[in-house]
């Protein structure tokens, strides 16, 4: 069965409402891996059913190579 769905994607307009809740800081949308990333804080928040969870505990520690 072929894959129909495209990478998830998030509303522009959400994403400027969105900050991270530890640092208060701006998020950038990383449509390969559909997660909100956190430069300040060095994490990664998942994005689910186009629903952004912003919650530390189920963020991804970003590498230092990201």
């Amino acid at each position: 069965m072929a894959e129909t769905m495209d990478k998830a994607t998030i509303d522009p307009k959400l994403l400027e409402l969105l900050a991270c809740p530890l640092t208060k800081g701006s998020l950038k949308w990383n449509a390969a891996t559909s997660e909100l990333i956190s430069r300040a804080a060095r994490l990664a928040y998942p994005v689910r059913d186009g629903i952004p969870i912003m919650l530390p505990s189920e963020a991804r520690s970003l590498s230092a190579e990201e």
